[in-house]
Parts: structure tokens; sequence; C-alpha cells
């Protein structure tokens, strides 16, 4: 249990205006100068309507966080549950600005609501309040995120690097991210527009295609490109070392994304999206077919030599922050390997990490 600390001056704030935060605790022994920082998820807000329904969650003000969280998975301080991690520095990173710590907008007032868009500003304040904690003598240091904190991991993946010396190793680890689906395209677009994104993006992409899309007037090209939003394109232009984690059947993307309860006004889905193992032959189908998708999108990716992949088959969301799917005897498994080992291998080099588990009843996967 770790306490809150509040940082940064007026301009980097929460979608309420409250200051934003993160908790920490202190390495020791050998993980002195080691840091793991998480960028913590929970989805986005894509109009004033939601965004102002937002502000007066814990996801939109930090007047309604905890002041002590457990610490659990890769920030545990438990030997046998973090092996590689548990006496470095660890760090979370609280998300209350719904636009994955990106967006920069200078109003304040939106529609005759107030709302501050200022992720980026909240990134950039708390990377210089770590920086001046010690984040700056670091030998070793990993960015981590889940959901739209793994978005967020993919996004600032360079920058976090850029601000420490040549000779740390510095790596970047996303959780729950990837998606080879196209269905969120106009959402990812309103989110890139409300919270000004776009200047934020891989400049690279940004260059090709408007990154809000233009090409959302044309229904032929909304399918021919994809928006500098999507993780999948946000990773071509990440030069530091990635670890994408990511379950084939991510239980938030087929909930929310894959058979939403608005496309479904019948139920036909409500026992599969419950428990996979309910699905009928055709729901099924469709099941493989986004693992499928997902595997596409990933085909670029698996092509750096410097990259770490553990896809899964378990019905799940995020798991990094678990102890029972990071490193447990109950954690899902792929060629005897954990979640915790594998990325600890990924990132000291102890071998190359490409897992991709079998389709879900090609063998019994892991149900958590």
């Amino acid at each position: 249990m770790e306490t809150y600390e509040s940082c940064g001056v007026l301009i980097a704030v929460c979608l309420d205006g409250s200051a934003p935060g993160y908790h920490i605790e202190t390495g020791f022994g050998t993980g002195l100068d080691s840091w793991v920082i998480h960028l913590e998820g929970g989805g986005w807000c894509n109009s004033v309507d939601s965004c102002s329904s937002r502000k007066m969650t814990l996801y939109g003000s930090s007047t309604l966080m905890d002041r002590l969280v457990p610490f659990r998975g890769i920030l545990s301080r438990n030997q046998s549950q973090n092996p590689d991690f548990y006496n470095w520095n660890r760090v979370k990173v609280r998300y209350c600005d719904g636009g994955s710590f990106s967006g920069n907008v200078e109003g304040e007032i939106h529609n005759g609501t107030k709302l501050f868009f200022r992720g980026q500003r909240i990134w950039e304040a708390i990377m210089d309040d770590l920086m001046a904690t010690g984040l700056a003598t670091a030998r070793q240091a990993l960015l981590t995120g889940c959901s739209a904190g793994g978005l967020a991991t993919f996004i600032h993946c360079d920058d976090f690097r850029a601000r420490l010396s040549g000779d740390v190793i510095v790596k970047c680890l996303a959780d729950a991210d990837i998606s080879g689906t196209s269905t969120m395209r106009s959402f990812y677009h309103d989110v890139v527009q409300l919270h000004g994104i776009g200047k934020n993006l891989p400049k690279d992409c940004t260059r090709r295609k408007e990154p809000s899309q233009a090409c959302l007037q044309s229904p032929h090209k909304l399918n021919a490109i994809p928006p500098c939003f999507f993780p999948q394109e946000v990773i071509k232009s990440v030069t530091t070392p990635l670890f994408v984690l990511n379950p084939a059947y991510d239980f938030w993307q087929i909930q929310h994304i894959l058979a939403p309860a608005g496309s479904d006004p019948n139920g036909l889905w409500s026992n599969c999206k419950k428990d996979i193992v309910n699905c009928d032959p055709n729901q099924m189908e469709t099941l493989q077919e986004f693992r499928r998708a997902m595997i596409n999108a990933l085909e670029g990716f698996r092509q750096k030599k410097d990259g770490g992949l553990f896809l899964g088959s378990c019905y799940i969301h995020c798991q990094t922050l678990s102890d029972v799917t990071w490193h447990s005897f109950t954690s899902p498994r792929i060629g005897n390997k954990t979640i915790g080992r594998a990325v600890g291998d990924w990132y000291f080099g102890r071998g190359v990490v490409e897992a991709v588990d079998c389709p879900f009843r090609a063998i019994p996967p892991a149900i958590i």
C-alpha cells in the first residue's frame, strides 16, 4: 500500500481541474537504481457529455482516488510473485484525463462545461517529478501500461527513452492494447479531436494521414486507412524496444467492440460474453476471426528483432497488475513460461520471447 503523491501546477490537471498524481514505492538492494513505471488504464471519453460524466469518477478527478493502493503483479515487492522487478522503484501513475495521457487543449470551457484536456501535460509533469525523485540517475527503466495506459505507453515510449542517458537500459511493455478490428475508428476520431491529441501522435504517421482521419468522409477510405491513434499504427514509429502482451480473446474488446450491447438487442451474445465456453459454433468462429485479425495486426511488429510478444488464449483484459496472472502457480503459461518470466527474459536478454498460444479449444486454456 503506497502513498498518493500529487504533483504539477495548474496547467497539468485532471478532467475536473484537480491535481494529477502517482503512487510510489522506493526500491531496495540491487534495485535502488532501477525503475518500473505503470500507466493506469480506464478507457476514454469522446464527447463533452461522456467527459463530464467521467470527471465525476476516479478516472476524471484525483479527489475521488484512494490515497493508498495495493501493488500487485509487476509492481509487487514479493520476490516469489515478481522475481525480476520486486525490488525496483515501482510507480503507478493514476489516469484521470480520458485521453491516454496525450491531450493538450488550452481552453477550459467546452460547450458551457468546464473540462480540462491536459493528458500530455500530466505525462510531462509526472515525468519531471519522477526525474527529480531519482529517475534521472536510473540504470534500468521499464515503462508499462494497460489498455488506455498501454496506448499511452506506445505513444510516450520514445520520449521516455529520450529523457534518460544513452547507457540506460530502457524498454516498454504494453498490456491489452492491440486490436485487429477497425470498429473503434469513429470513436477514436472523436477522442483525438476533442482532446487535441493529433499533435502528440507519431509524426511519420501524421505526415502520411491526418491524425483524426479526414478519411472518415469516405467509407472506402475508412476501411483502407488506419488512424494514427490505433496502437498497431503507433508501434510502427516506436524505436525503443517493445513488448506486446495481449489476450487473443480480450474480454473488454469482445464486450465493447466485437459484440456491444447496442448491436445485440436480442441478447444473442449474452451467454457467450459471460464466458466464451458458452459460445455457439458461429460465435466461436467470429472469435477465431477476431484472433486472426489481431495476429495479422502484429505481423509487422513481429519482424522487430528487439521486440517481445506474449499472446495468450485467456478470456481476460489486463494481466500485468494481477498476482494471479503475472507470476504464480496458477498463472497462464505458454511453453511453461508465465507472463512475468517471459517479460523478464525479454527485458534482460535471457532469450527471444515470441509466445503465441494455441486457439481456444485447441487446448484447454486458462479462464481467469
